[in-house]
């Protein structure tokens, strides 16, 4: 359906070189789209080689200004933003420190938000609509044993983008946000590969699809909220879960 073409439409998508943002990035830039993929290290080899990339720490001071300057001087055209970039850095909760506390929600929330802000101002400047898609986590809203950092950070993200969605709309923006369950990405395998076999499978069964997500599970609800098949969506949440979070017991 041409409703779902981001034909003419250009994106930057932050934290794409891996996992969910790279799916992101290659799913939008198969819809049409030219993308700006961007990451902490190198372009990777798994980045299009005709495609833009911006390397930089989203950490560092006016880092998140400095990256939307230099999308818009690659794309000057760019109307969509993915606020994907983000990590973990919990330890269990009496051994965590207020560093990792601070860079937790400095990357995952001050960033995104810096990132929306500077991206609106071009658009409201120039009196061009676009859109924004945050990805927050099924953590923003089921909390997890020893990950007070990362879960109130997805928290604040989901109330971030409909607090976004609300200021903007007069500007003809729309935020929305996905939140991803059990998704295999290279953060989540740090985790889950060392598992054993039997707690794997407990995992599958609470999953009413019955497996672990990938970021390509990700990509199409991406792709859908910035196309103008979801024109008339703002200020929702998308959970892909797999059904994770809709049962308490789970199957047998």
């Amino acid at each position: 359906m041409k409703t779902f073409s981001l034909e003419r439409r250009a994106a930057l998508v932050t934290g794409s070189s891996q996992g969910i943002g790279l799916a992101a990035g290659l799913a939008l830039k198969e819809a049409g789209a030219r993308v700006v993929f961007h990451g902490l290290d190198a372009k990777p080899a798994e980045v299009p080689a005709d495609s833009s990339y911006a390397q930089s720490d989203l950490l560092g001071e006016n880092a998140s200004e400095a990256l939307i300057s230099q999308a818009f001087s690659t794309e000057p055209g760019l109307d969509i933003l993915v606020c994907n970039a983000g990590s973990f850095f919990d330890l269990p909760v009496l051994e965590m420190t207020r560093e990792r506390w601070d860079r937790t929600m400095n990357l995952n929330v001050r960033a995104s938000f810096f990132l929306a802000q500077a991206f609106a101002k071009r658009l409201v400047a120039e009196q061009r609509p676009g859109c924004i898609v945050v990805t927050a986590s099924t953590n923003g809203f089921q909390a997890e044993a020893d990950s007070c950092a990362y879960d109130s950070s997805k928290g604040a993200l989901v109330m971030l983008t409909r607090s976004l969605a609300v200021s903007l709309a007069p500007h003809g923006i729309r935020v929305n946000g996905i939140a991803p369950g059990l998704i295999r990405t290279p953060l989540t395998n740090v985790w889950m590969e060392p598992q054993s076999a039997d707690l794997l499978a407990h995992y599958e069964k609470k999953i009413l699809l019955g497996r672990v997500g990938t970021p390509e599970d990700c990509s199409g609800a991406v792709v859908f909220l910035c196309s103008d098949a979801a024109r008339y969506i703002t200020g929702e949440i998308m959970v892909i879960d797999g059904g994770l979070t809709v049962t308490q017991i789970g199957r047998k």
